[in-house]
């Protein structure tokens, strides 16, 4: 067999992991479910609701599989996420055409029958966002025991689907989540802050939509499929209290940074003067059905699958990638020089290292970049000069950080070559400024909006 050259095969493995987590694909499979619930008799009316980078073609595979029984529907996607095939250049859709049928049933981007859509920021929230979740608690409101409700989740939820508290104003939503973002707060504690501080997270929009029966067909960007995690999950139980979300904030030593209303409301809730967040056993999750329909698991299996049919030794190394984005690109230099071996040494045949989850950055510097540029500057800096290996560092949604990258594709010449053009790694690694790095050096990987999130993927390979 004939082994494409690093640099393709590294995109091609990763173009093949997202094609296994199609967002139409994977929710229209539900459609005859939800189809038979609903023609049970127990139900009059259906509804849709979707929120996440995936809610396009979600919603999307909902107007195709329910054949005109959706009433009505909101939902919630991130600015450029709706047009999905538009948004990449031709190299870039490439892949796609020659190895899948990802995005095949999304060829034609016609307006919907039967949804208002609305684009939104992400990750910080925007005024788009409060109106597209303001129509949503509006038609919620309208629901009854006769009403089923199929809710469409997928990653960036937590952003574009914002409502807060009452005295806790738009600006100071952003002002909080960019001021954990910037701390390097892991998604887990950004959540928990985020739910306490809204009127839809956290189970709560279960609770504006009860008696009515709800499905949830989620597609997971947390490590372990955390129900309470995704989105921040507005149809799940909360493990999570207001006193967790003032830890969080005293970790990052943010009590004093954050607006006053902030901090007046978590404390309000731990002294039991707001309503907790529904918990496990609530009446509101009776009629709540949450479904996994995607993850980064199935992903990186895909992706090991793929590159053993290209002929590589493929093994995934983790699935739970955790931590500063600089340190875990260390980590992984680290093993593709143990697996390249020392002194000369040959490790049999090419072999192809495969990891996932999702990085931090505490962000020092004043630059721009996103956790994977970042881990993949890291990378190049440690394997620098070692020849054979070559890594990628990619977003499943296609964006990383504030940026119009997905993530780069580096190998050992990358820092040795910038180095011999005046560019120092280092100096941008310190300045969080891993973006302009690589658009000055190459290696950017851009593809545009993906229409799917299930955390990030790195793809190593070892001649």
């Amino acid at each position: 067999m004939i082994i494409p050259e690093p640099k393709k095969l590294v995109t091609e493995i990763f173009f093949a992991a997202l094609t296994a987590v199609n967002p139409y694909n994977a929710a229209r499979s539900y459609a005859d479910k939800i189809k038979s619930i609903y023609e049970r008799g127990v139900f009059n009316r259906l509804i849709v609701i979707g929120f996440g980078k995936a809610a396009y073609l979600m919603a999307k595979a909902m107007e195709d599989g329910l054949n005109g029984l959706i009433n009505e529907g909101v939902i919630v996607t991130k600015y450029g996420h709706s047009k999905v095939r538009q948004s990449r250049s031709a190299e870039a859709w490439k892949p796609f055409k020659e190895e899948s049928n990802f995005l095949k049933r999304t060829s034609e981007l016609t307006s919907f029958r039967t949804f208002r859509l609305f684009e939104a920021g992400h990750p910080i929230p925007d005024e788009n966002g409060m109106r597209g979740t303001e129509e949503i608690i509006n038609l919620l409101k309208q629901t009854d025991e006769k009403t089923l409700v199929v809710c469409l989740i997928s990653g960036g939820g937590s952003a574009l689907l914002v409502s807060p508290l009452k005295g806790i104003t738009l600006f100071e939503k952003q002002e909080i989540t960019g001021l954990l973002l910037k701390a390097g707060a892991d998604i887990h504690e950004l959540n928990t802050a985020r739910k306490h501080i809204s009127r839809v997270k956290g189970g709560r929009l279960a609770e504006i939509a009860y008696p009515a029966g709800i499905i949830s067909l989620i597609l997971s960007d947390v490590i372990r499929d955390r129900l309470d995690v995704i989105a921040s999950g507005p149809t799940s139980p909360d493990k999570t209290t207001f006193s967790d979300a003032l830890r969080v904030l005293e970790k990052y030593a943010l009590i004093d940074k954050s607006p006053k209303s902030v901090i007046d409301a978590l404390q309000s809730g731990e002294e039991g003067l707001i309503p907790e967040t529904p918990k496990e056993k609530g009446v509101f999750f009776n009629k709540v059905e949450n479904i996994i329909i995607g993850s980064g698991a199935i992903a990186l299996n895909a992706a090991e699958q793929k590159a053993k049919e290209m002929g590589l030794n493929a093994n995934i190394i983790s699935s739970e990638l955790t931590g500063e984005a600089r340190d875990v690109g260390r980590w992984l230099a680290e093993k593709a020089k143990e697996e390249k071996g020392s002194e000369g040494q040959r490790v049999r045949g090419s072999k192809c290292l495969i990891s996932g989850g999702e990085t931090t950055v505490t962000v020092k510097g004043h630059g721009l970049g996103g956790r994977n540029t970042e881990l993949a500057l890291s990378f190049a800096i440690e394997i620098e000069g070692v020849s054979g290996i070559t890594m990628l560092s990619a977003g499943t949604d296609g964006t990383d950080g504030l940026t119009d990258a997905a993530g780069a594709i580096v190998d050992g010449e990358t820092a040795l070559t910038a180095r011999k053009e005046g560019i120092i790694p280092e100096e941008y690694l310190d300045n969080n400024d891993s973006y302009n790095f690589f658009k000055k050096a190459g290696g950017l990987f851009v593809t545009g909006p993906t229409g799917t999130n299930v955390m990030d993927l790195q793809i190593t390979v070892i001649e």
